[in-house]
């Protein structure tokens, strides 16, 4: 018997991973981690076992991890503690003899520049070290990271942000959370890198095409320099740090941060990935 542990589990790409993992092993050989009781129970209705643990708990997560053998680190929501809280999971991993750990890194790391990347490749090389064996997932845009919005376009008929011409190869959240789900349940996996995007890419000026032709309301793109978006988010409501973040992967994603020819992600799933279309039809209905 093989137990698989997935972290984040309370999280909207962990539960689905934990939805799609599942299917392809046992339910009783799957473990959730959670910090809730409400989240221990939903997983209960699931017939799901959980474990309580925190990122920022390590002997939480030392007695979470016990007894198990291969565990997805679904990485941290908090940008500028992350890279502590994964040393922490990585510690208790170790301390545990974790056997196998999946990492959900950002595509492009090493290259695209990224603000947000700066703590994966933290990340990524304290699993080097570690010594266990594992893979990257270097996940790419969640087509809901930009599809979230579109209500909000479609009511001013414009869609802001400062990637310029710059091309997203966006797949669903939960393409990802599949891929995650193979990659953990699967065999031959160690020791490689998963670039993971879209099979079809799109600027922001052909989204706004798309989402006028959807919605039947003419949508413009409004490209704005990084300051000025930023400015732009936080006056929507968005604290200052999380705007500066995305501004800054809009502003990374004009020169490829966020493009990717690669077809890891379609592979791992077997199947195309999930057009941006399909994701804009689900927010607009």
């Amino acid at each position: 018997m093989t137990t698989y542990l997935v972290t984040g589990a309370s999280g909207q790409l962990g539960q689905l991973v934990v939805d799609h993992l599942s299917t392809l092993v046992p339910a009783g050989d799957i473990i959730a981690l959670v910090r809730s009781e409400d989240a221990a129970q939903a997983y209960a209705d699931k017939g799901i076992a959980t474990r309580k643990g925190d990122y920022e708990d390590v002997d939480s997560l030392k007695a979470a991890f016990d007894g198990v053998d291969r565990l997805l680190l679904v990485s941290s929501s908090e940008v500028g503690k992350r890279a502590t809280q994964h040393e922490n999971v990585l510690s208790a991993a170790k301390a545990a003899g974790v056997g196998f750990i999946g990492y959900t890194s950002i595509l492009n790391a090493e290259t695209g520049g990224m603000a947000l990347a700066e703590e994966h490749l933290v990340t990524e090389a304290a699993l080097r070290d570690s010594g266990i064996p594992h893979t990257l997932l270097r996940n790419g845009w969640y087509s809901e990271n930009i599809a979230g919005t579109a209500p909000q376009s479609v009511g001013m008929g414009q869609h802001f942000g400062a990637a310029g011409d710059g091309r997203f190869a966006t797949a669903s959240r939960k393409d990802f959370a599949e891929a995650a789900a193979i990659v953990l349940a699967g065999e031959g996996h160690e020791g490689k890198t998963y670039e993971l995007g879209g099979d079809t890419d799109f600027n922001l000026t052909e989204y706004a095409a798309v989402l006028s032709e959807i919605s039947g309301k003419e949508v413009t793109y409004v490209n704005l320099d990084e300051a000025a978006y930023a400015k732009a988010l936080v006056e929507a409501g968005l604290p200052e740090g999380f705007a500066a973040i995305l501004a800054d992967s809009d502003a990374k994603a004009a020169n490829g941060a966020l493009a990717t020819q690669s077809r890891d992600l379609s592979t791992l799933i077997g199947r195309q990935t999930t057009p941006m279309r399909d994701t804009l039809k689900t927010f607009l209905s």
